[in-house]
């Protein structure tokens, strides 16, 4: 990184770090309830919640001689993000998977441990992403925590985008479509490349299936038997080019 962009991310990650704090501080005693119940009425096994919020401190493995190649946007913290000893984003199953297919594909010359920055559109943890619903119809309060979380992330995420002029990865659109629970994160999205028409920052954006269940390799796959002499790196443009213009059409 230049010196701009680490001193950048810097002020980013510990703004990220504080926000996550402030959130916890005033939460605390109410989520985890609401959180356990949750995942109760979904028949999830029972786990102890650790983090209701989770920052990221994989973050805090980077260094001004990191190489920023991507950032990938997952959904949200789950069982294994929230655990005391993790904190950290995709380091369950589908991190395993999305890890195991950078490696597999050396040629796209990108380290998903050093070389992505890996964020949320929200920090908020749930074991299932659904789960954020029911949390909001619960009281106002976390309601509002779930919105104002999803729009400081958007915000935040998009900037560093723009410092750092590496492509985004936005991954896990079911949620971000239709009446999901992500609408406010797109919004907030489509705000940004309205008001700042910002072409650079929006043809640098991909939105793809999430890796879980496997459903990133699957629809890949599929994509590549109908265009086997197409590049890998050019599938994954075209495809991810392809899901943004079905989720962010109203920008031009």
């Amino acid at each position: 990184m230049t010196d701009s962009q680490w001193d950048y991310f810097c002020n980013f990650r510990s703004s990220f770090k504080d926000q996550c704090n402030s959130w916890l501080n005033q939460f605390a005693n109410i989520l985890p309830s609401f959180q356990k119940t949750a995942y109760e009425k979904d028949n999830v096994p029972f786990y102890p919640i650790e983090t209701p919020i989770v920052y990221n401190t994989d973050l805090d493995l980077f260094t001004k001689d990191s190489q920023i190649k991507l950032i990938l946007i997952g959904d949200n913290p789950g069982k294994d993000e929230q655990r005391i000893y993790n904190k950290k984003y995709l380091c369950g199953q589908s991190g395993k998977i999305a890890e195991g297919f950078f490696r597999k594909h050396p040629e796209l010359e990108i380290d998903f441990r050093k070389n992505v920055i890996i964020l949320n559109k929200t920090p908020v943890h749930t074991a299932k992403t659904k789960e954020l619903n029911y949390l909001s119809s619960q009281s106002q309060s976390l309601s509002n925590l779930i919105l104002e979380s999803q729009i400081w992330m958007a915000k935040q995420t998009l900037e560093l985008q723009k410092i750092l002029g590496c492509s985004l990865w936005l991954i896990g659109y079911s949620e971000i479509k239709n009446k999901g629970v992500f609408i406010p994160y797109r919004k907030e999205f489509e705000k940004y490349y309205d008001i700042n028409q910002n072409k650079s920052n929006y043809d640098n954006m991909f939105v793809f299936q999430h890796f879980s269940m496997n459903r990133f390799i699957i629809d890949l796959n599929e994509f590549q038997k109908l265009n086997q002499n197409m590049k890998l790196s050019d599938a994954l443009s075209y495809l991810g080019n392809k899901h943004k213009s079905e989720i962010f059409y109203a920008v031009p």
